[in-house]
């Protein structure tokens, strides 16, 4: 199905964000640093949540996969032999005009993006994208490192450990979350694309005549993960990579796009690499990294299918399709319609007002409720304004006090986000109704 882009831009998602603290420009009050961005006390939330519901996904939920923490410095032969130091470049060009630099497959019409000249920009050489720095007091060629740019390779070489720690049998998979770091030379597009950021994947090994089998299968699972989680299927679509435009580890793979306010773009990678990276290592290494199946008594090299997803690019996404502006009884309002596994906080504890009679109570809802879930608790302005702000930042329910909860029947009213409807629950019975609308 085709549809026109989002009316949702850019522009509106970085505002909201800024505004209700999800995402703030990093070093700000120095005026910034390019394509670096801090997360605020909601967005660290939502960035937690986005990580903890593919760690259930992937590994909490099934038994054939297992997690996995490798550290962020390596040893550059790690790299080396992934193929990282000699070939994971970029083309990069710039204007004799302005000295601005880009990535040549980004510029069309030879058109410089920055001042308007044609036809300016130097011949493409290639650029290195890994990070580069050194270990010890001393910066000489043999203290030289790399902050990682993938989480992959730390898996990789860790695959015989993990394989004798668990005793797992082929197929099965390894997971890790945790940053990685890329020297861009084109970013921007808000969180998008920066060169600090947080990797979500999974290396799931495979006989190797299974391997494309597989790939079908971990397409369909990651489509159904985000769809699960709420994203639109309309804004989601595949898209296979080219053979001149496969990495060079790469025997085949599918892009998952969402639609962005800049248009269909990467969302999350599913590759075949084969058994590339293990070949590699152990060829590098001198260690073996072969199965063997007692089954059939044979001895190979596994096959690899790796999802990988960036935290921040899922993040993003999930704001940009949840953002929504409705008009209700001639007023508008602001929802962000996150799913509940998602809502930075799930339960929002509102007394009517600051009346002396009101506020303990509603301390002492707060305190019950906040044990289990994220809860916040909102007593400024009116009640009526405060749902709207709660409605912006996507908190599924609001719970209010008021004086006939104190006066008459100890019992709060319950508002839903999405639909506005309201109920009236005594207060013993609170936790049951949000168990079954947070978890059922």
């Amino acid at each position: 199905m085709t549809i026109e882009p989002t009316l949702t831009d850019m522009n509106t998602i970085v505002s909201l964000a800024k505004r209700r603290g999800f995402v703030f420009p990093a070093s700000e009050i120095y005026g910034g640093i390019g394509s670096s961005w801090d997360y605020g006390p909601l967005g660290v939330e939502l960035k937690r949540n986005v990580r903890d519901a593919w760690w259930r996904a992937m590994v909490q939920e099934r038994d054939d996969i297992v997690g996995l923490d490798s550290a962020i410095i390596q040893s550059p032969l790690v790299w080396e032999a992934s193929g990282h130091v000699a070939g994971f470049t970029d083309p990069l060009i710039e204007c004799r005009s302005c000295h601005r630099r880009y990535r040549a497959d980004h510029i069309e019409k030879d058109l410089c993006p920055d001042c308007g000249e044609v036809g300016q920009f130097t011949e493409a050489r290639q650029f290195n994208l890994m990070f580069k720095t050194f270990l010890g007091p001393v910066e000489e060629d043999a203290a030289v490192a790399f902050l990682r740019p993938e989480t992959a390779q730390g898996i990789f070489t860790n695959f015989e450990n993990v394989r004798t720690a668990t005793r797992k049998k082929i197929p099965f998979g390894i997971a890790q979350t945790g940053k990685s770091f890329r020297n861009e030379i084109t970013t921007g597009n808000f969180i998008f694309r920066t060169r600090e950021f947080e990797q979500m994947e999974m290396e799931y090994f495979v006989r190797p005549e299974e391997g494309f089998a597989s790939l079908e299968y971990w397409r369909t699972e990651r489509m159904r993960w985000y769809t699960d989680l709420g994203i639109n299927p309309d804004r989601l679509r595949f898209r296979q990579h080219d053979q001149d435009e496969l990495a060079h580890y790469a025997a085949a793979v599918y892009d998952i796009e969402y639609l962005f306010p800049i248009g269909w773009s990467e969302l999350e990678g599913i590759a075949y690499r084969g058994d590339f990276d293990l070949r590699q290592h152990q060829d590098s290494s001198g260690r073996k990294l072969e199965y063997f199946d007692d089954e059939r008594q044979e001895r190979f090299i596994p096959h690899v299918v790796e999802p990988a997803s960036g935290v921040d690019r899922c993040l993003l996404a999930f704001l940009v399709d949840g953002y929504t502006e409705e008009e209700v009884n001639g007023e508008s309002r602001t929802v962000l319609k996150l799913h509940r596994d998602l809502a930075p906080y799930k339960v929002a504890i509102l007394p009517l007002s600051r009346n002396q009679k009101l506020v303990p109570k509603a301390r002492e809802v707060y305190d019950i409720v906040r044990k289990r879930w994220m809860t916040d608790y909102d007593d400024s302005q009116s009640i009526g304004r405060r749902y709207r702000r709660q409605d912006e930042i996507g908190t599924p329910y609001c719970v209010t006090i008021d004086f006939q909860t104190v006066e008459e029947d100890d019992a709060v009213t319950v508002r839903d986000r999405d639909t506005m409807e309201q109920v009236r629950v005594p207060i013993a019975e609170l936790g049951a109704l949000l168990e079954d609308h947070l978890t059922g």
